[in-house]
């Protein structure tokens, strides 16, 4: 993959630059600096993402330029869906790009979407630095947001139960990665039944220890 840049002009006439590729030559804490043309970008991804990268990869993220009066910050991600969910977050009042990022580092789409569209405040405030007064903020303001685009079909694979299994893991104190991590792992074929699903959570946390 050769190194590229792409942007675009916006409705208002704003360049944004909308996909970034090239070679990562530093990893930090919350970003990593991409070379294009000999040119170092910091950008800002989820640790998720973050954590699956290393110095010399080539990448393509797909990027939203923020623009305020004192700084330009530019934010990375692998999917284009991805980048959409962040827009979302930060349109909601007093979220700012690092508690979005946060929560896109905290949960799949599939478990975001189903918390908002659920009202799962319990799943969503267990994101570090999101209470639930917050979480609450998230769920009114982009719940209608989600229907209206069809949102609901495309959590069908995360389904109510697994809502639940979520929610009762967590509860118990792992983590919502944790947590998603063990409801992916139970065989697809497994009826959709509370007690059955987790069980066989729970069992795969056992299987890890052992």
């Amino acid at each position: 993959m050769s190194p590229a840049i792409f942007s675009y002009k916006n409705y208002r006439g704003n360049t944004v630059i909308a996909l970034l590729s090239g070679i990562v030559r530093e990893i930090e804490l919350d970003a990593v600096i991409v070379e294009n043309h000999g040119i170092g970008y910091l950008v800002y991804i989820p640790k998720s993402l973050r954590d699956r990268l290393q110095v010399g990869d080539q990448v393509l993220f797909y990027t939203q330029l923020l623009v305020r009066e004192d700084s330009l910050t530019l934010v990375g991600f692998d999917t284009v869906e991805l980048r959409k969910l962040f827009n979302l977050l930060i349109s909601v009042s007093g979220i700012g790009y690092k508690l979005a990022l946060a929560i896109l580092s905290t949960m799949s789409a599939d478990v975001l979407r189903s918390a908002i569209l659920q009202n799962q405040v319990d799943v969503l405030s267990r994101v570090p630095g999101l209470g639930r007064k917050t979480a609450q903020k998230i769920i009114l303001a982009l719940q209608d947001k989600l229907r209206a685009e069809g949102e609901l079909e495309q959590i069908a694979a995360f389904s109510d139960v697994d809502g639940e299994v979520l929610s009762a893991l967590t509860s118990l104190g792992y983590s919502v990665v944790e947590a998603q991590t063990a409801i992916q792992a139970i065989p697809k074929d497994t009826p959709q039944e509370l007690e059955t699903r987790l069980r066989l959570a729970l069992s795969y946390f056992s299987k890890a220890l052992s």
